[in-house]
Parts: C-alpha cells; structure tokens; sequence
C-alpha cells in the first residue's frame, strides 16, 4: 500500500468589490478549505484543491464553491487563487494572486487583489480585494493545518486473501440513480471454506425501484473457481469483475457494465486504519471509494437503466465471516460530506455478550471523526461511548466523542428491503436485509457553554444505503 503525506489548512479573507455596473463596494467573504496531496514546502510549488463558501452582500451566497490553489512564495513569488461559484444564477470565476514582495512580506501575502468573470463575458464582472486579517485570523489558520497520511486507494481494491482456510472477502457497491432515484448493489464474495476446501467466489446485483414501486430485482452469479493471484488489481471470477474504475458482469437477468470515477478522495476507514493492514480483529471494513461516481448501464431482460454520474460508493470487509448481529449505514450527506456506520455483535465467546460495538466515521469538511481507533466503540471503561439498537424497520447510533455528539435514524421499509441468505465459511447460515433507497436522519452537535448546539443536521429521503443482519 503506498502512503505519502498530504496538507490540509483552512482561510478565512474578507475584503470588497466593485461589481460592473455599480457605483458602490459590496463587502465579500471568502472561507476556503485547501487539500493538497503533497506537503506544503515553502520553496516548491504545490497545487491543492479548494472548496468552501463564498459571499458577495446581497449578490451571491455560494457554499459550494471549488477551485485550485497554487503556493508558490520563493519559487515564482506568488500564491495563486481560482475559484468558481454561482453570481447571480451563473458560473463566475475569481482569479487573484497575492504577489509575494520581500521588502513587504507581510503585507503581500496578505493581501489578495482579485477579478471576477462570467462565462461568455469578455468584460470583467468586478474587481476587489481580499485580506487576511492576521489580529483575529492567523491562530485559526495556523491551528486548522494538517498533514494527513495519503494512500493510494487503487491499493485497497487488491484481494487480502493469503490462502487460509476460513476466511471471507467482499467488494461491494452501491449507487443512486440521480434521475430516477432507482437503487443499485453489487456483491462480491471470496470464501475459503473453513474445512480447507477450494476457496469460491460467487455475489448478486441487485435493482432497488424508487419508494418500493414495485419489486426489488435481484440474481446471483456463482459458484465460480477463484484463483489467487490472478488479478492483483480487485475481485475477477469468470466474466464477472470488480477493479478499479471498472465493474462489469452478469448475473441470471441483470448485466451491468459501468466506470467508476473515485476522484480524489482518500478512503474511509471505519474501522481502525490498523485493522485493515494487520488483520487482528474477527472482520474490517474500509471504504476505497467512499465519494464516487458511476456511469454506464444496468440491464434487466428488455429494459436498461443509463446512469450519469451516479453518486455512491466502493467498500471492502475482510475476515473469519458474518457477525451474529449487525447494521450497515452508508450516507452522502452532500457538500463532500459522508457518514459511514457499522454496529456488530460478534460470534467470537465472550464478544458475543456484549451489545453492538459501534464503527463510525464522519468525514465533514475534509476532516474523519472520531478519532482514537477503537476508543469511540469500546469507551472508557469498555462499554458505551457510541450504542446501537438495531432492529428493522428502524435502527439507531448515538454517541459522542470529544465535544460533539451525534445521532443518527435509520429507517428501512418492509417495501425497499432484499432479503438474501448466504453462508459463512465454517457453512453456518446468515440474512441480511438490504435497502439502496433507505431513509436517515442525521444530528450532529457541538458541547458550548455547557449545553449542545446543533453543529450540522441531515435528512436523506430515498438515497441512504443500509442493511441489518442475523444469523
């Protein structure tokens, strides 16, 4: 698995600017969050990426706006921002530099003279100037950096498997269509039986109808011959593949051929990143590619679905086999946020008499919540930090760590729910009971003076993916 340094670091500017047309200066804000995959070394030059929020007085209030940042302060003597955002209805571009002056150093790299300019306009929109006000806005700065590590999540796609006996290994995905809102799950499973039997590998695909109009359309594919080593890239069985950037095959009705596109996004390990790399715990789940999206087609008999850039997401387990309990949460909350659950009851003597142990992550503004490994599901004193009462048609996730908390509500109906039975690798059976167009209810709070404060609250009408099993 390769791994590299990244940075991360938030900044806040204010200034005005002068829009064509108008005899008087509107007061701007500009609050950003820049990523870059490389460290931040004052004598290079590093691109990163920005997002943030964007406000002109009483023109524009833009909180998804995204760009490119180039640092570059001995190399060219600059700092180079581009940042596009909604004005008045239509894309507009902010393009400034701050020009890094040695007899002036403060003052030039504080100090951002900008353009703006809509598409199709060869007059510029308006001009300004942005500060950074270091009295109330250095110590924040300076405290948002970080130097996250950086994996490569091409890496996470490859099969763990090292030939034991016992052992269990899946690539999943799940998807929304964003036209109709049809749910999409596709399954593949490596297994080794526990009696040292030849491993197989087999899975399903599944089409989820929108509001549970109409039936869940399901089939499997498989047993088929696994053969380690054949493809280091992810799962290939036969005809049916799941590798980066391309997941394709057939099951009875259902072929589906599509692209994955991960973008940038680092992956989301909801168990402790330690986990996955040193299989030491009953299972792991790590999530390659928690923000993607897919494009192509799924088709059932006649009919095909086309997906455009349909948002959802790439997971992996490996381990011994199901838990005795478990619940599965994953959630684009929108705006580069995502929350991704799992609460386990596991098999193993004496973990089996303890309630669900709870696995989240929080990844909201760039940044993965909580942190701490295994502290967040275990607590202080071994129980109860984060707890699940699992259970259909609802299931919930509570918890805190540090001075947030949160609270999540999963619904799953009886109407857009699959039930599939399938078996571990000592042969035991287990259910679990999936829905691609489940309902969720996010809270998330913040400890201030004493009391909690809503931080950020989500609501997710059709589009949370979620599954509750049993044995």
């Amino acid at each position: 698995m390769s791994a590299g340094r990244g940075t991360v670091f938030a900044e806040t500017m204010t200034g005005t600017v002068r829009l064509r047309g108008e005899d008087r200066e509107r007061p701007v804000r500009m609050e950003l969050t820049a990523r870059s995959d490389t460290p931040l070394l004052p004598h290079r030059t590093t691109t990163a990426r920005i997002a943030g929020r964007l406000r002109i007085a009483g023109r524009a209030d833009d909180a998804a706006a995204t760009g490119t940042l180039e640092v570059s302060p001995l190399a060219r003597r600059r700092i180079h921002y581009r940042l596009e955002f909604e004005l008045d209805g239509a894309r507009c571009l902010l393009e400034g530099w701050k020009s890094v002056t040695p007899r002036r150093p403060l003052a030039s790299m504080t100090t951002l003279p900008f353009t703006l300019t809509t598409e199709g306009d060869r007059e510029p929109a308006g001009t300004g100037t942005l500060r950074f006000r270091t009295a109330r806005s250095l110590a924040p700065f300076l405290a948002s950096f970080r130097f996250p590590r950086r994996d490569d999540p091409r890496a996470q796609w490859a099969p763990r498997w090292d030939g034991a006996a016992g052992r269990t290994e899946v690539w999943y995905t799940t998807a929304t269509d964003p036209a109709t809102g049809t749910g999409l799950w596709l399954h593949h499973e490596l297994v080794a039986p526990a009696d040292g039997s030849p491993a197989f590998a087999h899975g399903w695909a599944a089409l989820f109808p929108p509001d549970g109009k109409g039936p869940v359309e399901h089939a499997r594919f498989g047993p088929l011959p696994w053969h380690p080593g054949a493809d280091a890239g992810g799962f290939t069985a036969g005809e049916i593949e799941a590798v980066p950037g391309l997941l394709r095959g057939t099951a009875g009705p259902l072929a589906w051929d599509l692209t994955e596109d991960a973008g940038t996004e680092q992956p989301l390990y909801t168990f402790p990143r330690w986990s996955w790399r040193h299989p030491l715990l009953p299972a792991a789940q790590i999530v390659p590619s928690p923000r993607a999206h897919y494009t192509g087609t799924v088709r059932n008999g006649s009919s095909e679905l086309a997906l455009r850039a349909a948002p959802g997401a790439s997971a992996r387990i490996y381990g011994h086999g199901n838990a005795r309990r478990w619940a599965w949460l994953h959630a684009d909350l929108g705006g580069g946020d995502v929350l991704e659950i799992v609460a386990a009851v596991s098999t193993r003597p004496g973990l089996d008499r303890l309630p669900p142990l709870v696995f989240l992550r929080l990844r909201k503004d760039g940044r993965d919540w909580p942190r701490g490994g295994l502290r967040p599901a275990l607590g202080r004193a071994g129980l109860g930090r984060f707890t699940a009462e699992i259970g259909l048609p609802r299931w919930t996730v509570t918890g805190r760590a540090g001075r947030r908390r949160i609270s999540v509500r999963v619904d799953q109906p009886e109407e857009r729910t699959l039930a599939l039975d399938y078996a571990d690798p000592d042969g035991s059976p287990a259910v679990c009971r999936n829905s691609e167009t489940a309902d969720a209810r996010v809270l998330l709070e913040r400890r201030h003076r004493g009391g909690w404060r809503t931080e950020a609250e989500w609501t997710l009408r059709g589009t949370a993916h979620a599954e509750v099993g049993d044995r």
